[in-house]
């Protein structure tokens, strides 16, 4: 589908079709078939003794990015160069961040039970995190990230009445970023509340969007064969994508995208249960929801039931470091599996 999604604009901007498709094997398929061997081998419950080294270390990367290290794109401070490396310390957050909560929220019972020693170090530590995020910015970054904590959180049997008091805060904090912040947030809310208004700027990417959804039909119009995607899709290799799949495939192709998705959270989310391990167990968790919850937020953006976020199709979007991300995830989930197996 990225072959496809990104032909034309290949063609069109570097006179290489293939350009993206090369793009992304080279700097995701490749260094995340590394990640993924690597971390089907490697005991996953030694992450827990590194949890905390690496989510620091992911931390300074993420100050880095705002150094002469950093590259700036679309005003945007997301990525840092090293050399000819350029990567995104934020999508490495996927992987730490979830390590780091499933180390700590594994431990001594009292950091479920207890405020002091376990929901207010954990509002800090991700206080902290979106902090970073959202200087980049990176705001769907940090929701899906705080929403897949929470859901860690929950998990682990904390408290009802913590979780709810976090949720009441999140949503009131992340309401005020919203509206304190640059305007653009804003404009996409207002944008999502009034999609009849500003047709050709505020909601021009989702206007074009539902065009090649509707293109698609039942059984859509053919592989390679979208049109919306040449000349009217803004971003058809990354956050819009889905639109190309259903308007190539139709709502029949789209429905069996998403229950591949659906089926995949479901298995991991499943095989936590019967993880005996908290640790392993929370990771299988943690992993799950962050694959559920992105594409979720991807598809339900890009056909209008949210507003517009700008957050890649797991597995499937243009993003060479994204892609290392979830199979990197995948080699742990299936090394967790394996473990139990034994």
């Amino acid at each position: 589908m990225l072959a496809s999604a990104s032909s034309h604009l290949g063609k069109a901007s570097f006179n290489n079709s293939y350009y993206f498709l090369n793009h992304q094997i080279l700097n995701g398929l490749l260094i995340g078939a590394l990640g993924f061997l690597v971390t089907v081998f490697f005991p996953y419950r030694q992450y827990r003794k590194l949890a905390l080294g690496l989510l620091i270390l992911n931390i300074i990367l993420l100050i880095l990015v705002f150094t002469p290290l950093g590259v700036t794109a679309k005003n945007a401070s997301r990525w840092i160069a090293f050399g000819p490396i350029t990567f995104q310390p934020a999508e490495l957050l996927k992987i730490t961040y979830i390590l780091y909560l499933a180390a700590w929220l594994s431990g001594r019972r009292h950091r479920r039970h207890d405020f002091w020693v376990g929901a207010f170090p954990f509002s800090v530590m991700t206080g902290i995190v979106a902090g970073l995020l959202l200087l980049q910015p990176a705001t769907s970054t940090v929701a899906i990230l705080i929403a897949t904590g929470f859901l860690m959180y929950f998990a682990s049997g904390a408290r009802l009445r913590y979780l709810a008091a976090m949720i009441i805060g999140g949503v009131a904090a992340f309401g005020a970023v919203v509206y304190f912040g640059p305007a653009y947030r804003l404009e996409r809310l207002q944008n999502f509340l009034d999609p009849a208004s500003n047709v050709l700027s505020g909601n021009y990417q989702l206007n074009q969007a539902l065009i090649a959804i509707g293109s698609g039909g039942l059984t859509g119009v053919g592989y390679g064969k979208s049109t919306t995607k040449i000349h009217y899709l803004p971003e058809p290799a990354g956050d819009s994508i889905f639109a190309v799949i259903a308007e190539e495939f139709g709502f029949i192709g789209s429905i069996v995208l998403i229950g591949l998705f659906t089926a995949l959270v479901i298995k991991l989310i499943v095989a936590a249960k019967s993880i005996r391990d908290r640790f392993g167990g929370l990771l299988l968790v943690g992993f799950g929801s962050l694959i559920g919850i992105q594409a979720f937020v991807n598809i339900a953006a890009i056909s209008g039931l949210i507003p517009l976020t700008g957050v890649p199709l797991p597995f499937i979007s243009f993003g060479g470091t994204a892609l290392a991300v979830f199979m990197t995830i995948s080699g742990i989930s299936v090394n967790i599996l394996r473990t139990r197996s034994r």
